[in-house]
């Protein structure tokens, strides 16, 4: 059952989260760590990043500085794996346009075939940790739309260079990204929606929203979204605020609003403790009037959360 059948299917407001996988030279165990304590919520799927490479820059002993091409993330199709068989818990991958070129892509559909895993979540990718100039032609997809034609064709039972497989694989399903605060690159809402209908033209059957602390711009989202005709489900994404740091990190990192309310009461917090208790007191009261609204499940953000998830989620599950 593709995911967002389970999802729909659920009785009551599904659970999701999303990690990270380890840095390169760790192992899964700290990743096994952070999904423990939030199995008693059943969660529905978990979404496992998938990161590009990106330039970094050593001095030598020379004193010359040297530019070198590395991934610090990799290994997404193989936790993802590793997760789905530990847990019994469908795994969903990332999968990017920027960095990867179309032949990476088949492989990693590929394999991600012969491990059983047939859901992921189709995104652009951040094109920030490349370089600035870097523009994807040729053997590189430019837009998700680009890689959902990949996909397309991967479920029709073709390859990338149209030839035809031996046997036609189980068809992948995705969801894709929204924005309710509208995407950074994007000239103004109306043009952000218009791209994000193309996306579920394109056989998108659910979208995640980034996070967002202003419960009242991802219902304005999703009154316009329905006004555009794009019907598909749509889950909101939440994070809790963790650190006074995140308050400046937070709009800067992922475009996102903080309502002046809750960053007055920051401010006034004495610690990161009273803050990250703050964070959690925030998303639980957010959580409450989405579930109230009828949000068919809602996704949370864990990076280094584990634990406030895990609270906000023993009082809203």
């Amino acid at each position: 059952m593709a995911i967002i059948d389970s999802i729909l299917d659920s009785k009551k407001t599904a659970f999701s989260f999303e990690i990270l996988p380890p840095l390169k030279g760790n192992g899964i165990e700290k990743v096994f760590q952070s999904i423990d304590p939030l199995l008693e919520f059943n969660p529905k799927y978990i979404n496992i990043t998938t990161h590009h490479s990106e330039f970094v820059y050593q001095t030598r002993a020379n004193g010359n500085i040297e530019k070198y091409n590395i991934r610090k993330r990799p290994g997404t199709v193989a936790i993802a794996a590793a997760i789905q068989n530990k847990y019994g818990i469908p795994a969903v991958p990332h999968m990017i346009c920027l960095g990867f070129s179309k032949a990476e892509t088949e492989y990693a559909l590929i394999d991600l075939q012969f491990l059983g895993i047939t859901d992921v979540f189709v995104l652009r990718g951040d094109k920030g940790k490349l370089e600035p100039n870097f523009i994807p032609e040729g053997q590189y997809h430019r837009y998700a739309t680009e890689l959902q034609e990949q996909i397309r064709l991967f479920n029709e039972g073709f390859f990338i260079d149209g030839t035809p497989m031996q046997e036609k694989p189980t068809p992948f399903t995705y969801g894709v990204a929204g924005y309710p605060e509208k995407h950074e690159e994007s000239p103004n809402e109306e043009s952000d929606l218009f791209y994000l209908k193309k996306k579920v033209e394109a056989g998108a059957s659910y979208i995640v929203t980034q996070m967002f602390f202003d419960n009242q711009k991802y219902f304005r989202f999703v009154e316009r979204c329905r006004a555009e005709g794009i019907t598909v489900p749509i889950i909101p994404g939440i994070k809790p605020i963790q650190k006074a740091s995140q308050l400046s990190i937070l709009p800067k990192t992922f475009r996102s609003d903080i309502p002046e309310v809750l960053a007055k009461e920051i401010r006034n917090c004495k610690n990161d403790t009273e803050v990250k208790d703050l964070g959690i007191e925030w998303c639980i009261n957010q959580c409450k009037e989405l579930i109230k609204f009828g949000v068919p499940s809602i996704h949370f953000y864990t990076v280094n959360a584990t634990e406030s998830v895990c609270r906000i989620a023993k009082e809203i599950y």
